[in-house]
């Protein structure tokens, strides 16, 4: 929403500086996006006069120009210049707009600088009017009356130092998108008086040959008043110089006094209106639902085809607008109307949005009808619209006709003076309190308030507190902790499964990830790649087509994000993200999960040969540091039963039983890398928060440290195994022999192979294993040893069916 501000102060009669309305208006809400000064453009830009006009002596069209300057106003002294001038109209005793060296002109985007043009010195410049960015004339400079003061600054004498604000407007506020909201805004905040509104009706002069009518389908909800008037013998043609100056300060371009005059009153007063060529319609004008199928070249000169119910006006010979959003062009005014109805009526916000959305067009008036227009002012801006056709369009108006009433708006809300504490924290006395509902439109009756018609978002008893506080400026709030419900150390709040997530979290980017936070929907062929995309899951009405779907699992929104990130040439990444996923659509189908993935290259190109890609055992690493964050298990299982998005052979998952698994790791399938368009190894884990079991006694303190005064020993054994068998197999049986006395087991060696199998067998190969024992009571013997040596292999054989090695 623009306006100007001497615009502004048509309706508010103040003294308040340009930075106090615009502090005001943020603070009221009106949230200032840009202030346009010309004063900061323009402001150089000084009334100069010509002394001498002579021919270049080097070139046929240029003049040199000997130009008297006042650089410091015209109290100061003059200085004279010289400008070589390609504009034919420079001649001697001329006064122009003269633009000193060092000016940057807004025209042309360039900063003037001394020149030498055709052997001759040029300092500054003699301005057009394009130039100056007021038209797009630049046949020649601008040529200004004898009585133009020397010295002045051109905006100060032309009318143009008049500083445009732009302001941002929330969608519940459509009272604020006529100029004249806004002044109502700030003379409540005490900037001012609201200057009364005079709306003296035009009487008419004969009957409406136009007359109107609304189908009885659409009073009730599409159109309940339509009203307008003939005026007759008016003159058509380019708007005063006042309109022209404020339509394009605010980016709209004049187009002729009867067009301007309905743009005018849609940014003054926020009442939308339109005018149509009275000789091109034929009998009355109808407003109806569209049958659908129908087609109206609208005023931008585009066709539309109508979709049944949608809202038209028309005559007997066909539709000449779209309801509410746009005229036809067989109807609009042109320089040679003469006679003109002029409407005004009230539409249904729902349906204007909706036609609006689905024939995509954007209008002013769309834009004000679909938030909501003052009904009760249809017929006093048809009455104000017509005064000022008649003001510069000469004429005569016939009587208004009308068909429908003004809607009932009326509602009232209990007005409680002390809520404004109780729910704002303000003290406000309650004059102070009456008098800003006042000062905003509001009627006041005892104990009740009834909110303006303009204002269709007050809803409530809380949203007259609400305009309380904003008028008084909720910047004077201060901060005040909330009472303690009782004394002391306040007790933890965070759940057990919250807990566990921190704890996700931090060890995660400890260990140099960087943390996602996606969307909890992706798309449906990603869903069903990771065992989701049903319709338990699907959304009813999805932003877009790429979120019709909960996700299933983390690791598409990470994926998606390293495509993104590899796309823009991040070939190394390190991605994870702690949150929710769904496998329904009840609430107890919703899951906590930590996942990450590792992209590219562990570390970065160094000289000493450390860089190497990234696998499986990085991210079994990571989710063993992440599940002992939290508290899981020390000693688990891993087994093979995995999802269809991890490679089969270079997977695993950890769990602490067939059916408890507390994590998944290892390498992405190839066919999800190829699907989701990444380049280079890509390894991942997926850790469910949940799963692990939570202590049966939860301790304040850790247990112990419990260290044997006894020396260890490590006894190492080969055995030959078929070649299918896993390694953990192996590991896991010797683990079992004695629970007691051995505390670690691990591989430190595999001979597999051609030669393997040369030397024990097709399909064999050779696996060794270091088995560590702690004494805990005593020193073990040669006897105890080889007791426990004989279990270990008793017990790898019988699980694995090999042999030890000879």
């Amino acid at each position: 929403m623009k306006f100007t501000l001497s615009w502004l102060k048509d309706h508010l009669e103040t003294d308040a500086t340009l930075d106090q309305i615009t502090e005001a208006l943020t603070d009221l809400g009106l949230e200032v996006e840009e202030v346009i000064d010309p004063a900061q453009s323009l402001g150089a830009f000084r009334i100069a006069r010509v002394i001498e006009a002579a021919q270049h002596p080097d070139a046929d069209r240029l003049r040199l120009c000997r130009v008297e300057t006042w650089p410091n106003g015209p109290e100061g002294p003059s200085e004279e210049v010289q400008v070589v001038c390609g504009a034919p109209n420079a001649r001697t005793g001329m006064r122009g707009v003269f633009a000193p060296v060092g000016t940057h002109v807004p025209g042309t985007g360039v900063d003037l600088k001394p020149g030498v043009i055709r052997g001759q010195a040029s300092n500054g410049m003699l301005c057009s009017e394009r130039e100056l960015t007021l038209s797009d004339a630049h046949d020649g400079i601008i040529d200004l009356p004898d009585d133009a003061p020397l010295g002045a600054r051109f905006i100060d004498y032309a009318g143009l130092n008049d500083p445009v604000i732009d302001i941002s407007i929330t969608p519940n506020r459509p009272d604020a998108l006529g100029v004249r909201g806004v002044a109502r805004d700030l003379a409540a905040r005490g900037l001012g008086q609201l200057k009364p509104l005079d709306v003296a009706p035009v009487a008419g002069a004969f009957p409406s040959p136009v007359s109107v009518s609304i189908a009885p389908e659409l009073k009730d909800a599409g159109c309940p008043l339509f009203a307008g008037r003939v005026i007759r013998g008016v003159k058509n043609g380019p708007s005063p110089d006042w309109l022209q100056k404020r339509l394009r300060a605010i980016g709209l371009r004049p187009i002729s006094t009867l067009v301007d005059i309905t743009n005018f009153f849609t940014f003054d007063q926020n009442r939308p209106l339109h005018v149509f060529d009275a000789d091109k319609v034929s009998g009355g004008l109808r407003i109806h639902p569209a049958t659908g199928g129908e087609e109206v070249v609208a005023l931008d000169d585009k066709t539309y085809r109508l979709d049944a119910g949608q809202m038209v006006i028309s005559d007997d010979a066909g539709i000449e607008s779209i309801a509410g959003i746009m005229g036809g062009a067989h109807s609009g005014c042109t320089d040679e109307t003469v006679n003109v109805f002029l409407e005004s009526a009230y539409w249904d916000p729902i349906t204007i949005a909706a036609t609006g959305r689905a024939l995509k067009i954007n209008s002013d008036a769309r834009y004000r009808f679909e938030r909501g227009v003052d009904p009760a002012f249809t017929l006093d801006g048809l009455e104000l619209a017509t005064r000022m056709v008649l003001e510069l369009c000469g004429g005569e108006a016939s009587d208004v006709v009308r068909d429908g009433d003004v809607p009932d708006t009326a509602r009232s809300y209990r007005f409680d003076p002390m809520r404004v504490h109780s729910l704002v924290g303000m003290d406000i006395p309650e004059a102070d309190q009456r008098e800003t509902l006042a000062a905003l439109g509001f009627a006041l009756t005892g104990d009740q308030a009834s909110p303006p018609t303009w204002r269709p978002d007050i809803l409530g008893a809380a949203d007259l507190i609400e305009e309380i506080a904003r008028v008084a400026s909720l910047s004077k709030l201060q901060g005040k902790p909330l009472p303690r419900p009782q004394a002391g150390v306040a007790r933890p709040i965070l759940t057990p499964l919250q807990l566990r997530e921190r704890a996700a979290r931090r060890m995660l980017a400890g260990q140099g990830y960087n943390e996602c936070v996606s969307y909890s929907f992706i798309d449906a062929t990603s869903a069903a790649a990771f065992g989701g995309g049903t319709e338990a899951v699907r959304l009813e009405n999805p932003i877009s087509s790429e979120m019709t779907h909960m996700r299933p699992d983390l690791l598409p929104g990470l994926l998606q994000a390293a495509a993104r990130n590899q796309a823009r040439g991040a070939s190394d990444m390190a991605l994870f993200e702690v949150g929710p996923v769904f496998t329904g659509g009840e609430p107890g189908e919703q899951h906590v999960q930590a996942a990450g993935i590792l992209v590219g290259a562990t570390v970065p190109r160094d000289p000493f040969g450390s860089r190497r890609a990234v696998d499986l055992y990085d991210a079994k690493a990571d989710a063993e540091a992440v599940l002992a964050a939290i508290g899981a298990p020390a000693k688990f299982q891993i087994h093979r039963k995995l999802p269809g998005w991890f490679h089969p052979g270079r997977a695993g998952v950890i769990s602490l039983g067939p059916k408890l698994p507390l994590a998944v790791f290892g390498e992405l399938h190839p066919k999800m890398i190829k699907a989701f368009d990444l380049k280079g190894p890509v390894v991942g884990f997926t850790v469910y928060v949940e799963n692990p079991p939570q202590p049966k006694a939860r301790k304040t303190t850790r247990q112990s440290l419990s260290i044997s005064t006894l020396q260890p020993l490590e006894r190492d054994y080969a055995f030959v195994l078929d070649s299918k068998v896993e390694a953990i197999n192996v590991v896991n049986a010797a683990a079992g022999a004695d629970k007691a006395l051995i505390t670690g087991v691990q591989v430190f060696d595999e001979f597999t192979g051609p030669k393997a199998e040369a030397q024990f067998g097709e399909g064999r190969k050779s696996l060794a294993i270091s088995v560590r024992l702690q004494p805990v009571e005593r020193t073990l013997t040669d006897e105890d040893i080889e007791s426990i040596s004989r279990k270990i292999i008793e017990k790898v054989e019988k699980a694995t069916g090999g042999t030890l090695r000879a």
